[in-house]
């Protein structure tokens, strides 16, 4: 089989001589050089590089494009890394090797002793095609053949051969982090929606984004997948930090990776007065329901955290990574990836974050390391007693519209629940019908309060206001004074909230106690 596509080539000379009869003849017979070398480790199939000097992967002969976006990763230095990182004393080949190399770590192969970790060959090094795809021998002896094998690697974060075969561990916890966050949960009825699966499911983000990419799983309708690793992060290299497969800089909601799935119903609509995933919106001052005549003054996003003081938007909060030391020598005791997705995450009585969510919003009980490392807050205690201040400040405004007596997350008429909108749809329930294709300013009213309140409700925003606390407190306070004019509701005795609106006491960090301000 002639090979024409292959880049390099090797040039035969063979000369036949008869000196003896004083004759010669020079042919020169040009062939192809094999597009793959004899696997150091031939038993097991594991290419490795073609030519290691190149770091030019055997796969990437023939996918060029996956190669040179490689190229340019972590992946593709990881084995020099481990040899100017790790100290002499550290035996490296026998502690570190096996995620810095291709072997079976990450892939389908029953056991890690294969490839570098069974042959210590050169060819092996770095974090190659095959580390996640497994090996490749027989697909490329079987090119050209009708039944050529696929090496897929798996999308889901279930077993072995995931990227949890390396990012794990008390160096690297990602894994076991993510493992706690929501990105790991599927839910059945709407991984298997088709207007859901886009933000709920591994491969519906990735057909919504447009990657053709191909896994293990993909012939498989109801082998449903997190949100994981390569959902995320594309492993075969992106212009984008961290691999990321969109950037998280860009305020653009179409191209921001959180935004583009939490940015989801960020206005009513004519069948819903609840939000879902409105968290993009908020942040970049776009959500709620917007009385007649609100006027929104946008100069004061500067309070916000879409600021160029956060320029990683919600991955700047939300994905804090820190290193923990021991208080008693100082040394290494833990690293936290972020992964888990909580900007102010509860610790355990080492310092290190938990996937609990119940803890006390204060400085012993959370960590408010990015809050403090932002530029925003001068330190922890400064960052916990503006979001103190903040709550406060929200529930006082909600509680005037909804106060959800019994806790069950459902508005009801009064005296069930108390406030403006249970008194109104005990006299007015028709305000809240789903069949007229209108949105009434009493739907609106109850919106604005699940987008800034707390209500139970696990698709609305949720961060207590704390996102954008100047666009709520502006929806709010118009929101109320709305009401009242449009129903004509009778005034009734209010608190009153010191220094006006939310700026000067929010970036002064004023603490405020009890269910309202005094």
């Amino acid at each position: 089989m002639r090979h024409t596509f292959w880049p390099l080539r090797l040039a035969v000379a063979l000369l036949a001589a008869t000196a003896m009869s004083g004759c010669s003849s020079d042919t020169i017979v040009y062939r192809d050089r094999a597009p793959f070398n004899i696997p150091a480790d031939s038993a097991t199939g594991y290419l490795g590089y073609y030519n290691i000097a190149a770091r030019q992967t055997t796969c990437g002969n023939c996918h060029v494009d996956y190669q040179r976006s490689w190229k340019d990763t972590k992946h593709a230095s990881a084995f020099a890394t481990l040899r100017t990182s790790m100290t002499p004393q550290i035996t490296k080949d026998t502690l570190c090797a096996g995620c810095h190399s291709v072997n079976g770590n990450g892939n389908a192969t029953e056991t890690a002793r294969v490839g570098y970790m069974k042959v210590r060959d050169s060819s092996y090094m770095d974090v190659q095609c095959e580390s996640c795809h497994g090996p490749g021998l027989k697909h490329v002896e079987g090119v050209g053949n009708a039944t050529v094998i696929r090496p897929l690697p798996k999308l889901s974060m279930t077993g072995k051969g995931t990227c949890g075969d390396c990012h794990s561990g008390t160096h690297q916890p990602f894994a076991e982090e993510w493992e706690q966050s929501n990105h790991a949960n599927v839910n059945a009825s709407r991984a298997s929606n088709a207007s859901c699966q886009g933000c709920h499911e591994g491969r519906g983000a990735l057909a919504k984004w447009g990657v053709k990419a191909n896994f293990a799983e993909k012939d498989n309708p109801t082998a449903y997948v997190a949100i994981t690793c390569a959902v995320c992060h594309d492993p075969h290299g992106s212009p984008n930090s961290a691999q990321l497969r969109f950037p998280i800089t860009t305020t653009d909601p179409e191209r921001n990776l959180c935004i583009k799935c939490h940015m989801r119903v960020a206005e009513p609509t004519v069948t819903s007065s609840s939000p879902h995933a409105p968290q993009g919106a908020v942040l970049l001052g776009m959500g709620g329901w917007r009385p007649p005549g609100f006027a929104y003054d946008t100069a004061r996003i500067f309070g916000s955290h879409a600021t160029e003081k956060n320029p990683k938007l919600c991955a700047g909060c939300h994905v804090g990574r820190f290193t923990g030391t021991d208080k008693a020598n100082g040394e290494f005791s833990f690293q936290a990836t972020g992964h888990l997705m909580r900007p102010v995450p509860c610790l355990d009585a080492a310092g290190k974050p938990t996937g609990s969510k119940t803890c006390a919003y204060t400085t012993t009980a959370r960590s408010w390391q990015t809050c403090a490392a932002s530029g925003c807050h001068a330190n922890a205690a400064a960052a916990a007693n503006a979001f103190t201040t903040i709550r406060s400040r929200m529930k006082f405004y909600t509680d005037q519209l909804w106060t959800d007596l019994n806790g069950n997350g459902s508005m009801q008429a009064s005296p069930t629940d108390g406030g403006l909108l249970p008194t109104l749809r005990q006299s007015k329930p028709t305000e809240w019908s789903t069949t007229d294709q209108v949105i009434t300013p009493a739907e609106g009213a109850e919106f604005n309060a699940r987008l800034c309140g707390e209500y139970g409700q696990s698709n609305a925003d949720n961060s207590k206001g704390i996102h954008n606390p100047f666009l709520c407190e502006a929806l709010l306070i118009s929101t109320i004074s709305y009401l009242r004019t449009y129903y004509a509701l009778p005034a009734t005795a209010q608190a009153t909230l010191p220094h006006g609106p939310i700026g000067g006491e929010f970036n002064r960090n004023m603490v405020v106690t009890g269910t309202s301000p005094k």
